[in-house]
């Protein structure tokens, strides 16, 4: 028997608002940076919402300026519901392109390599399902916000 082959189905147009970034500087971790969540929309044919105020992303840069992400956060469903949602990624690139974007500057989203996956925690059984697929993004970082277009899995 031949195997699925997977396909990308559209899960939600997401923008997440960011607070001031707090660079801890050189860590055991590495170069340590904390970017908090402030808020945000998740728009989707099966879901919409908000993201909700008080997660962050823990970063780790890289000596090349590239970044893994790995963030924490809810979103609020237009029916109340609450789902969390964790991220992984990496963010790299040229490095006069990452420079311009530690800088705060909006660059093309085209010049730089942002993707992430996706896993999914609630107790509402209307987005069950999301617990249950593997979900990828692609990225892109703005002055004060991470806009990603999310992706499930097929």
């Amino acid at each position: 028997m031949d195997l699925p082959v997977p396909a990308l189905e559209f899960l939600a147009h997401v923008e997440v608002e960011l607070g001031e970034v707090m660079d801890l500087g050189t860590t055991d971790a590495g170069h340590r940076r904390i970017v908090p969540i402030t808020g945000g929309t998740v728009r989707g044919e099966r879901f919409s919402g908000v993201v909700v105020p008080g997660g962050a992303d823990w970063q780790v840069v890289h000596d090349d300026g590239a970044v893994v992400v790995d963030t924490r956060y809810t979103w609020r469903a237009d029916d109340g519901a609450l789902v969390h949602i964790r991220t992984a990624g990496v963010r790299a690139g040229p490095a006069a392109v990452l420079d311009a974007l530690a800088r705060g500057e909006d660059v093309d989203p085209a010049t730089y390599y942002f993707r992430v996956s996706a896993t999914f925690e609630t107790s509402a059984p209307r987005y069950r399902w999301m617990t249950r697929v593997l979900t990828v993004a692609a990225a892109r970082r703005t002055p004060s916000a991470v806009v990603y277009d999310a992706y499930t899995l097929t």
